[in-house]
């Protein structure tokens, strides 16, 4: 009906085997959605796995374990390579439980300096140190009753680890030169490029806070361990450019088969950005091998 109505792909004729496959698991993925939604009694926007594309059986064990979990409040790890989709599987992880109407707040640990660390996190009050002309709100406080995700989680330091986990086992926290408690309810997503086991056999990360954010944990492979869904993540990457542009740039098969022949170091994120430029630079929108 018009209520759930929803475009799931757009075909053409002939049939892509692998694309109408995918097309087929998300749309069943929205037919179980709409329904669980109508048994609770909500009617709310449903949203897709959309930027989970392909049909290999490392990305469909992904889907499935986020299905398994993505309502329930458990703390989660995803661990891959950069490039490889951690804050897309976060973001989807929040957009499917029941967290969804509150703050999805995302945080870069290595993009923040040490001596600004707890203050990002936990706030501060006006005056609290040199240069705090006003109060600030923390992400933990931004986050409240939503999703908090964390990225490069292994960036954190030792000592600043022990603060962390306090927040997270208590729920509390103080902003820096406050006296006030204040509570929060967050649900931790974090993500890390890092061997975090290796590291709490180093003694570089605690173990009790890698197990409490770690219940259950995700592992996205390299876009070179699945070469099957590059095919896919074009076609998805050029429809994208028909939202940007109104027309579908063209994509020869022997510039795919190149693709699929290259390493991706960078993973998805580069394919992405190789698209974007391949399309620049491609005339009569067409795109060949040459670029």
């Amino acid at each position: 009906d018009d209520e759930t109505s929803r475009v799931i792909a757009r075909m053409e004729w002939p049939l892509n085997y692998t694309k109408f496959v995918d097309s087929l698991y998300r749309a069943q993925i929205y037919r179980d959605q709409v329904a669980r939604s109508r048994e609770r009694g909500q009617q709310r926007g449903l949203q897709l796995f959309r930027s989970l594309v392909g049909t290999s059986r490392k990305v469909q064990s992904v889907r499935q374990l986020m299905e398994q979990v993505a309502d329930k409040d458990v703390s989660v790890l995803i661990t891959g390579e950069s490039g490889t989709g951690k804050e897309v599987v976060a973001r989807n992880l929040h957009y499917h439980s029941s967290r969804r109407d509150k703050p999805f707040v995302p945080v870069n640990c290595g993009a923040i300096p040490a001596e600004l660390l707890e203050s990002e996190l936990f706030g501060h009050e006006k005056g609290a140190f040199t240069g705090a002309v006003g109060r600030h709100v923390g992400v933990f406080e931004r986050a409240d009753g939503g999703t908090l995700f964390f990225d490069e989680l292994g960036e954190l330091d030792l000592e600043f680890q022990a603060k962390f986990l306090r927040v997270l086992e208590t729920g509390q926290l103080r902003r820096v030169g406050g006296e006030k408690v204040i509570e929060v309810d967050v649900r931790m997503v974090s993500a890390t490029n890092r061997n975090l086991k290796e590291m709490v056999q180093k003694k570089t990360f605690r173990s009790d806070l890698f197990y409490r954010l770690a219940q259950v944990r995700f592992l996205l492979p390299a876009l070179r361990d699945r070469v099957e869904d590059i095919p896919l993540l074009v076609e998805h990457f050029l429809e994208q450019q028909v939202e940007k542009t109104g027309r579908k740039p063209i994509i020869e098969l022997d510039a795919v088969s190149a693709l699929q022949k290259y390493d991706w170091p960078g993973n998805i994120r580069e394919l992405r950005n190789a698209i974007e430029k391949a399309v620049a630079l491609s005339t009569n929108g067409v795109i060949t091998s040459d670029y």
